[in-house]
């Protein structure tokens, strides 16, 4: 009996040790970011996600800008907006590539509170034999493009006037925590930004600017319909296990994580296990999701090893049967 006693106390005393030793160490600590009446600044705003971000941030009273590179789609998605919040946005038409366009669209604008690095561009292909232009296009746009928008809005937002906190978010996927067949040139773009979001974050904490990182799966828009024309077979047999998500969805699960300052915004399920299983170094602001992190992680580990059991057998499979015809 007294063994059972001093069993039991030792699982109630390990687990509130370490979550007190987490509460004293997890940095950055938790923050709060307010959008009513801000500037919110999304690039990739005129479709898909960013447009559906934009609707949330005006219907939550935030002043938003959206920048795309057409004008016409651009012209419609402020329409589009209107019908649905009443809200009017402002527009800026530029590419993300061309870091003087994108500087005087931010001047423009006015210093941003919450930029939300949205833009992006996907075209699967096996790396053997997608063109090097494709590659190229890719980074420049979801990484160079990144960089472009940040080093363009982060002097108006450390010399804003009212110092509540503020934030960069970047739109990752959930290709940029786990590389797939045929998404080689798009995961390292969607990799590079996690570095880029963990170095960013140490550079600005002292400006009370707070870097979220978000994790979308497939989403459901006209963009994945033309992906999907392209996709290798295999990575369709890999990926089959990832439901798609509606726009709306993934712009609701992004907002609410870069209003509570979330360094890793996942969207699904799927993407809380990815969340936890690559934490690394990252910086983390719960101290409940920590001590899942610490806890959990072994198990994840062994979960991910299974899936990749799961990925590389249908590899080989795919390869068996297309030797045999």
């Amino acid at each position: 009996m007294a063994d059972l006693n001093l069993l039991l106390l030792l699982l109630l005393v390990i687990p509130i040790s370490l979550l007190a030793l987490l509460i004293l160490i997890v940095r950055p600590r938790p923050v709060k970011i307010p959008i009513k009446n801000r500037h919110v600044f999304i690039t990739g705003g005129s479709s898909g996600i960013g447009l559906a971000l934009a609707i949330r941030a005006a219907s939550e009273g935030a002043r938003v800008s959206i920048l795309a590179r057409s004008l016409d789609k651009l012209e419609e998605a402020k329409h589009f907006i209107r019908l649905s919040t009443g809200v009017d946005v402002a527009i800026f038409a530029a590419d993300v590539r061309d870091f003087d366009s994108v500087t005087k669209a931010v001047v423009e604008a006015g210093p941003i509170d919450v930029l939300v690095v949205n833009q992006g561009v996907f075209l699967p292909q096996e790396l053997e034999k997608q063109e090097l232009d494709e590659v190229r296009f890719m980074i420049d746009v979801n990484l160079m493009g990144s960089f472009n928008m940040i080093k363009a809005a982060l002097p108006g937002m450390k010399i804003r006037d009212e110092r509540r906190p503020a934030s960069i978010a970047l739109m990752s996927s959930q290709a940029g925590q786990v590389g797939i067949y045929g998404y080689t040139a798009y995961s390292a773009s969607k990799f590079g930004l996690r570095g880029l979001a963990e170095a960013l974050q140490q550079e600005v904490i002292a400006d009370n600017i707070h870097v979220s990182l978000i994790f979308p799966p497939d989403t459901d828009t006209p963009a994945l319909a033309e992906e999907n024309k392209r996709r290798p077979q295999l990575t369709s047999i890999i990926a089959a296990s990832s439901g798609a998500m509606k726009a709306d969805e993934v712009a609701k699960k992004a907002l609410d994580g870069i209003k509570s300052g979330s360094f890793v915004v996942p969207c699904n399920f799927e993407g809380a296990l990815l969340s936890i299983a690559t934490a690394g170094l990252s910086p983390q602001r719960s101290f409940l999701m920590a001590f899942i992190e610490v806890v959990a992680a072994s198990m994840i580990r062994l979960l991910a090893l299974c899936f990749q059991w799961n990925w590389y057998g249908s590899i080989e499979k795919w390869h068996a049967q297309k030797k045999q015809k």
